[in-house]
């Protein structure tokens, strides 16, 4: 693969990203993706534009909880820019849930992702990303031709944060259902008073 992805000037992510989209075509041998020197040049060529693109990069860390684990941001950071083949246009540090859809840092990242100031958005593990929805964000990067390179596609970013992740899903769901429960039960104790206040009015 490597040297598939030297030939295309790409990262060797960046080749599995496209094998795994189905890009290219390739064949397996033992636990190694292999590609044909044909379909190599064949992309080369129909890809040119792509292939030659400055590789800037932005990197994107991320942590749950709203204070502390300085620690944890660096070192996504750390190992983020040891495997940098380009240039590292920004860090972007987030921290809240990788539930939430809502969060600063990855708004700068779709932004720069928009107006074209990156060609790869690098995160150590899918989940730093989002918990769910990352094959959407991956369908809107390409539209923008950048590509997603994660760094340990099979890993969980952690386990704890996994959990409270878990307590917040099931915290915002509760507290829906809860909300719901609450306003039906105004809404019965307003006509219960309705009623009354019309049978009060109509009493001889």
């Amino acid at each position: 693969m490597s040297k598939a992805a030297k030939r295309l000037g790409i990262h060797p992510m960046t080749l599995r990203q496209w094998a795994i989209d189905g890009k290219i075509p390739f064949s397996w041998v033992g636990r190694e993706r292999r590609f044909s020197s044909l379909d190599v040049e064949n992309l080369k060529r129909g890809s040119g534009s792509t292939a030659s693109r400055p590789r800037r990069e932005v990197l994107y860390v991320r942590v749950s909880g709203s204070s502390g684990q300085e620690s944890w941001l660096a070192a996504q950071e750390q190992e983020l820019r040891a495997t940098s083949t380009g240039e590292v246009v920004k860090v972007v540090r987030d921290r809240g849930s990788g539930l939430r859809e809502n969060r600063p840092g990855l708004n700068r990242v779709l932004a720069m992702v928009c107006d074209g100031s990156v060609s790869v958005v690098r995160v150590t593990h899918e989940d730093r990303l989002a918990r769910f929805g990352v094959g959407w964000l991956k369908r809107l990067l390409s539209v923008y031709g950048v590509t997603l390179e994660v760094l340990h596609p099979n890993k969980s970013g952690g386990r704890d944060e996994l959990l409270e992740d878990f307590v917040s899903l099931v915290t915002t769901f509760a507290g829906r259902v809860y909300g719901m429960r609450s306003t039906e039960a105004r809404k019965r104790l307003l006509a219960e008073t309705g009623q009354c206040a019309s049978e009060e009015d109509g009493a001889v």
